[in-house]
């Protein structure tokens, strides 16, 4: 758990596919920002394949809320070979308008795909319908992320 001005806390940090299905799920606490464990998320990815192989590992784009704007994940999202939908915030456009044609080209966004952010949401709105989760019964952190592995498990089998 994580201390903040409200008190102990904890926050989940997960990735979903495009249908809403869950990928991978961090825990960190409250205190932590969404942006340090991006790569852990993303690291955390492992979808089997059908056939024979390794699993899949890296997806197609990123899709994230202006949080995770910053040149860094940005960076390592195309080092990876990642398509990055990620708004950027008003301060990174007014800075590199500031800085005249030296600021460089905004970077690329996909209006039309990020309209698909809301899977995400969802996810987490059904997460917590599981009071378990909503509340924070659990001391211990190991358990509080085995039930919302539990939650993910149930999610998939129900697909």
């Amino acid at each position: 758990m994580g201390r903040s001005r409200g008190g102990l806390s904890s926050k989940l940090h997960a990735a979903v596919d495009a249908n809403g299905m869950p990928l991978a799920i961090v825990l960190t606490g409250g205190q932590r920002n969404d942006g340090a464990v991006f790569t852990e998320v993303i690291d955390d990815i492992r979808v089997p394949r059908l056939s024979a192989g390794r699993p899949r590992t890296r997806p197609d784009a990123v899709i994230a809320d202006k949080a995770y704007s910053n040149s860094i994940i940005r960076s390592y999202l195309s080092t990876r070979g990642i398509k990055a939908v990620i708004p950027q915030k008003s301060d990174e456009k007014n800075s590199r308008k500031n800085k005249g044609s030296a600021g460089g080209r905004p970077p690329a966004f996909d209006a039309k795909a990020y309209k698909g952010r809301n899977v995400v949401e969802r996810q987490f709105g059904l997460a917590k319908q599981w009071r378990g989760i909503a509340t924070r019964y659990e001391k211990l952190a190991i358990t509080y992320r085995a039930t919302a592995v539990l939650c993910a498990v149930l999610a998939w089998l129900r697909k």
